[in-house]
């Protein structure tokens, strides 16, 4: 298994998904799926990669992961993290 995935019932989940130059839609459906699978494999942490852009992507996501029961808190990247092209997502607790 590799350093940045994490395995639960043959779920294996990256710690990070990469949602740059895609549509919103498309984006916020992967988000989803993504944000559940993380939560089921057991992650704490995961890092949403959205690019910085105009900033619409990232404010579409950044409002879905505020009313998402999965999330417990976010924030962008700090320097080093990939500043304010990722948002850094704490999950719930199981």
């Amino acid at each position: 298994m590799r350093r940045n995935e994490h395995q639960s019932k043959r779920i294996k989940v990256q710690d990070e998904i990469r949602l740059r130059q895609l549509t919103v839609d498309e984006a916020l459906f992967r988000l989803e799926q993504y944000l559940h699978d993380a939560f089921m494999a057991g992650l704490i942490q995961v890092i949403v990669i959205h690019g910085k852009g105009t900033g619409t992507l990232r404010r579409a996501i950044q409002k879905v992961l505020a009313e998402h029961p999965l999330v417990k808190s976010f924030r962008l990247g700090e320097y080093g993290e990939g500043g304010a092209g990722v948002t850094i997502v704490q999950l719930a607790d199981k």
